[in-house]
């Protein structure tokens, strides 16, 4: 989520227009969380999906408020145009927005009883951040306040941007998490949570990072090639992880409350 722009200055829009952007902003995350959510063979209570779908919404907010400050003070200190620019994307946002994501599943999930198997620490992970994905969408397809678009217009930026972001950074988002609850999967199966988690968390924030820098800071081709590479990656280790958990017990060493 690397807008950091006014928020009211781009909900000023008509509301039959915005119900545009929420449908289209919502559809590619709905999309890829319906193919998640066939990889596990207990299907989870669709109450509790919706329930952290939403939370994941709902933390956008403070990622956002956390982003903004903290890419105001990496401005404010002079500091080499790289390190600075790296400092955003790794720091303020891809830390930022993986660590939150995390915290939700940590505090909504881990100690709920629809939390019974390995696997559901992936897929609890990847519905957070799917929901996080939806609200960023949104936000994403909202246009500037000064910006008026025909009808058509309208639905044309509105396709493109949607489908370049449900095949990017919605995916990234969903691969990205997936691969923190696999790590904390692990940790839970073998009662050695903190080491495995951070490994996760750290490998998650790398990628994301590395993943948002390329396309923003680097020229072509490595501004296509790098985000492809990582896409196509993460697919395939999300792929062989949930396989590996699916073949584990099927009750968690869950923490302690």
């Amino acid at each position: 989520m690397n807008f950091l722009i006014p928020l009211l200055a781009r909900i000023a829009v008509p509301m039959s227009r915005f119900v545009i952007y929420i449908f289209f902003g919502t559809t590619a995350s709905v999309t890829w969380l319906l193919q998640f959510l066939r990889k596990d063979k207990l299907a989870e209570p669709t109450r509790m999906i919706l329930k952290i779908f939403f939370w994941g919404m709902v933390i956008t907010i403070p990622v956002f408020a956390v982003e903004f400050g903290l890419a105001h003070v990496i401005n404010a200190i002079t500091l080499p145009s790289l390190l600075t620019s790296l400092l955003y994307w790794f720091l303020a946002i891809a830390f930022v927005e993986e660590l939150f994501k995390y915290l939700l599943v940590k505090g909504k999930v881990l100690k709920n009883l629809a939390f019974d198997e390995p696997v559901d620490a992936m897929i609890y992970m990847i519905v957070g951040a799917l929901g996080f994905a939806a609200l960023e969408n949104i936000l994403y397809l909202l246009p500037p306040a000064e910006k008026i678009f025909s009808l058509n217009e309208l639905f044309t930026r509105t396709i493109i941007i949607s489908f370049f972001r449900f095949v990017g950074a919605t995916f990234l988002h969903a691969l990205c998490s997936g691969l923190v609850g696999y790590f904390l999967a692990l940790s839970l199966f073998k009662n050695r949570r903190s080491g495995l988690t951070i490994l996760g968390l750290s490998i998650a924030v790398l990628l994301h990072g590395l993943y948002n820098f390329s396309i923003m800071e680097i020229g072509t081709p490595l501004k296509f090639i790098i985000p492809v590479v990582i896409l196509l990656g993460l697919a395939l280790f999300i792929t062989l992880a949930f396989r590996k958990l699916k073949k584990m017990k099927s009750i968690c060493i869950l923490p302690k409350k």
